[in-house]
């Protein structure tokens, strides 16, 4: 690559409206000195550039025009990431080529904080996929962890090694806060309770998160399209809460209360999205249908439904693939009408479908115990018929992905 460090240095002297006498006295230098440096007939002395840089503002990479190169080299290194990881939907497939990528990219990037937290987080999943998260009902009915086991769990032992680097050192505060939130579930599985509560309570209070005070800072259409991602978002965040809090105590399970609370929550959405045009929420509402169907072949009263709910997250894993076949695809409802449909980081963009994955993912949560009602269920003829209605509706999804 070219050097025109002179340029640089002229281009980012006249940026800040200085003289090149004045750039001579904060750097202890002649102004001819300065003037050589601009017209290319000297470079400054090596002791001299990271003065340079403090007094443009600037990294030394950004100094010598690095960066931009640097960061289309870690981009490109995500992006082959991301292509990878999306084959691992429900399984480890490319775990192994994704942190041998990362692991490279750091090896060439030495603590580049995308990287670092894209390796934190692929060892997190790994960790998961290969040992998975042990736990039982303890005496008391409640879930606990088997943190023993998990101690000896080495993706998330690195893991949660590199999230704490990242706590210290992350200058990007998405990336602090994504690893705190990331490092308080590790900690819990290690049994690590206080250290985990205290991470936990650096992070903002609900009200001030970025979502709620997003809809306070502007107005118009602008204003309407931050409420209604605020809407979705909080919904989505109420519905993974309240499913925890019902598998995490087998009490709840004495009384068909799961299936009501199932049901409620599916309405939450049809509340939101009265149009039937759920976005990216059809796939949360699949797998909602998946796991009341598992409830419901459990409890006799509604044992006939269970089908008719495993058809209906047929129809929204349908639907969510008919989505992401749609360029610039939008809510439509009144309340989300000006919210875009984000499908980046789903997993399922590129040759997956969510109706090619839904009869592995069932019931979604595993909690309390499901084997006897999964085995019963797939003896079940309907369940084939289920299968085939997923599989076609699959080969048709990617039959208009090679046509679009």
């Amino acid at each position: 690559m070219k050097l025109n460090l002179g340029t640089t240095i002229r281009e980012l002297r006249r940026r800040d409206e200085r003289t090149q006498e004045e750039l001579a006295v904060l750097l202890g230098v002649t102004a001819q000195a300065v003037s050589r440096w601009e017209s290319g007939g000297s470079y400054p002395d090596m002791e001299l550039i990271p003065a340079i840089a403090n007094v443009f503002g600037i990294s030394i990479d950004e100094l010598f025009g690095y960066q931009g190169e640097r960061e289309a080299k870690i981009d490109a290194i995500l992006a082959q990431v991301d292509a990878l990881d999306r084959q691992n939907i429900m399984d480890d497939v490319t775990n192994d080529d994704c942190i041998t990528l990362l692991r490279t990219g750091l090896a060439e990037f030495p603590g580049n904080e995308r990287l670092t937290h894209r390796l934190a987080k692929i060892l997190a999943e790994t960790g998961w996929q290969r040992h998975r998260e042990w736990l039982h009902y303890g005496e008391d009915g409640h879930i606990q962890h088997c943190f023993d086991r998990h101690k000896t769990n080495e993706y998330w032992l690195e893991a949660a090694a590199l999230y704490e680097t990242l706590i210290q050192t992350a200058q990007n505060d998405n990336i602090r806060n994504k690893s705190i939130g990331s490092l308080v579930m590790l900690y819990r599985n290690f049994g690590e309770y206080d250290k985990a509560l205290a991470l936990a309570d650096r992070l903002p209070p609900l009200s001030h998160c970025k979502e709620i005070t997003r809809t306070n800072a502007v107005d118009g259409k602008e204003q309407a399209q931050y409420l209604g991602e605020a809407l979705l978002e909080l919904a989505y965040q109420f519905v993974e809460l309240t499913m925890y809090a019902l598998v995490n105590d087998i009490h709840h399970y004495d009384t068909d209360m799961p299936v009501h609370k199932v049901k409620g929550l599916i309405a939450l959405f049809d509340f939101l999205c009265d149009d039937g045009n759920l976005g990216y929420y059809h796939k949360e509402v699949a797998y909602l249908y998946l796991y009341l169907a598992r409830l419901q072949w459990d409890y006799a009263e509604y044992h006939d439904e269970a089908f008719a709910s495993l058809d209906r997250a047929a129809d929204h894993a349908i639907a969510y693939d008919r989505v992401v076949r749609t360029p610039n695809a939008r809510y439509s409802a009144p309340l989300v009408k000006h919210v875009p449909v984000d499908l980046l980081g789903t997993g399922l963009i590129g040759e997956n479908t969510l109706c090619g994955v839904l009869a592995e993912s069932f019931p979604m949560w595993c909690n309390p115990d499901y084997s006897k009602v999964e085995q019963e269920m797939r003896a079940d003829a309907r369940w084939e018929m289920w299968e085939k209605k997923l599989r076609d509706a699959a080969a048709f999804s990617h039959i208009c992905r090679v046509d679009s």
